[in-house]
């Protein structure tokens, strides 16, 4: 289904499926935000936002390929058009994070902030740039194809 348009289900399920593994990829990116911010005791948003997205876009983007957009893409082309998103984003929200540190915002009001904004953005990136011609067709999908031709034959 590379290039075949999605149902109506196909699209809410995805929004959904980007969004609950975006919600595990925010947990481990607190948590190493925390462990940096709080128990490291690191100084500077850069010091504790970056180690904490890096380790959040590594786990967002295995299972988001896989499961959400259950793609087949050459994984080094699909990781870099990502590492492209965030050679965009990441300046921009390092540059936003501190601004508003500095203007006396709590650091986890200012994370989550920028957390939603990475979700809305990077999910539209995602769907309609890095997979766009290249969904439902890794071996995710085809079982769920073959087990969905199964149900229909009985």
């Amino acid at each position: 289904m590379s290039s075949e348009k999605l149902t109506k289900k196909q699209n809410i399920l995805q929004v959904v499926k980007f969004v609950l593994f975006s919600a595990s990829a925010a947990i481990i990116q607190t948590a190493v935000f925390a462990l940096l911010n709080d128990v490291v005791r690191l100084q500077g948003w850069f010091l504790t936002y970056f180690p904490a997205l890096v380790a959040s876009v590594l786990w967002n983007f295995t299972f988001n390929r896989k499961y959400t957009f259950k793609s087949a893409a050459n994984v080094p082309v699909a990781m870099l058009k990502v590492a492209l998103f965030y050679c965009v984003f990441t300046p921009l929200s390092l540059w936003w994070g501190d601004a508003l540190e500095k203007a006396g915002w709590l650091d986890y009001l200012v994370l989550a902030f920028t957390m939603i904004i990475n979700l809305v953005t990077e999910f539209l990136y995602c769907r309609f740039f890095v997979y766009r011609n290249n969904m439902n067709n890794n071996d995710v999908a085809e079982k769920e194809r073959q087990k969905q031709n199964g149900q229909d034959s009985l």
